[in-house]
């Protein structure tokens, strides 16, 4: 399968990435790495070869190896990972707040530690250059122009290609493309949560990619979850207790019967309505089975009719979600 190409800035892509958290135990619960590997191998074979992990995702740089061990040899893949989350021994945490499911996170931007931060996750993915490279989250304690300086060493050493940020607002982006360019913003967005229109508004204006992050609403709109199990990341998520999943199958249950009216699976509706939002935009939907992560990577080839936009926004809009979701009302 060849993808239709969408430009991240001066970078292309394919139009739908693949997110590798889900390939870390205690995400989704339990998966060995065999079964990790099996899953990325998938997509790169089917043509999802923008592949977007972190050195936190995991344990010690876990995801990251795993990304490495699956593009071992292969020059056609796109790799972004982020830092800030997994702190330098020396470095302290700066509490973030961030309206996440647990209240706070802790964060390090400062310029000092960002060089290691890199070479550690070169070292991990196994390559000579990070394709893109996102500030995780902003650190409160540092400037963002002090954080994405230090990131533009980084290009200029040939050790990043491409810069981007995630989990910022407006003005947080402008202001870190007034010290270098940035390809792309990665920022949640679904149909389970919408974007902030200033931040696509913003992206716009400079020209950067927008890559949805949870575009499947960490695997709601599949329209397969109906329990957690007891080491499921989710949890955290108010959205996903019992009572409310319970309630958001039903609201959500109006985009089933479209989905099939239009021949797609929810998953492909999901992928197909966000990629329509903007030529710009990049989901990276993840998945641990190899025919889920083709189906998603085939939405990138539908068209949907502008009725049929209309339709799907008719049925949004009458939808009121239960709880919150990972991250909600971010600062």
């Amino acid at each position: 399968m060849t993808l239709p190409i969408r430009s991240l800035g001066e970078l292309d892509v394919p139009a739908i990435g693949f997110g590798a958290m889900v390939l870390s135990p205690g995400m989704y619960g339990e998966i060995d790495d065999e079964r990790a590997v099996d899953a990325l191998k998938a997509s790169i074979d089917a043509g999802g070869t923008f592949i977007d992990t972190s050195d936190a995702y995991g344990d010690d740089g876990h995801n990251e190896r795993v990304v490495g061990r699956a593009i071992r040899g292969n020059d056609e893949i796109t790799v972004a990972t982020k830092f800030g989350l997994k702190l330098a021994e020396d470095a302290e945490p700066h509490p973030l707040k961030v309206g996440f499911a647990f209240e706070e996170l802790l964060v390090n931007a400062e310029p000092q530690y960002i060089r290691g931060y890199a070479e550690n996750s070169l070292r991990n993915l196994g390559i000579d250059a990070i394709d893109l490279y996102y500030l995780h989250f902003p650190d409160p304690q540092v400037p963002i122009e002090d954080s994405v300086g230090a990131m533009a060493k980084l290009v200029a050493e040939g050790k990043v290609r491409h810069l981007g940020v995630s989990n910022v607002t407006p003005s947080e982006l402008r202001r870190a493309y007034s010290v270098h360019p940035i390809a792309a913003v990665q920022t949640e967005w679904s149909m389970w949560r919408p974007v902030d229109p200033q931040l696509l508004e913003t992206a716009r204006e400079l020209g950067v990619g927008v890559v949805p992050w949870s575009p499947l609403g960490a695997g709601f709109l599949t329209g397969t979850v109906q329990q957690l199990g007891a080491d499921d990341f989710r949890n955290n998520a108010p959205r996903f207790d019992s009572e409310s999943l319970a309630a958001n199958n039903a609201s959500y249950g109006a985009l089933q019967a479209l989905a099939a009216d239009l021949g797609l699976t929810r998953s492909q509706l999901a992928l197909a309505w966000l990629l329509h939002q903007d030529p710009a935009v990049v989901p990276i939907p993840g998945s641990r089975t190899p025919a889920h992560i083709v189906e998603n990577l085939a939405a990138a080839d539908i068209t949907l009719h502008p009725d049929t936009l209309a339709r799907i926004d008719a049925v949004l809009a009458r939808i009121k979600p239960v709880g919150a979701t990972l991250l909600q009302d971010a600062r």
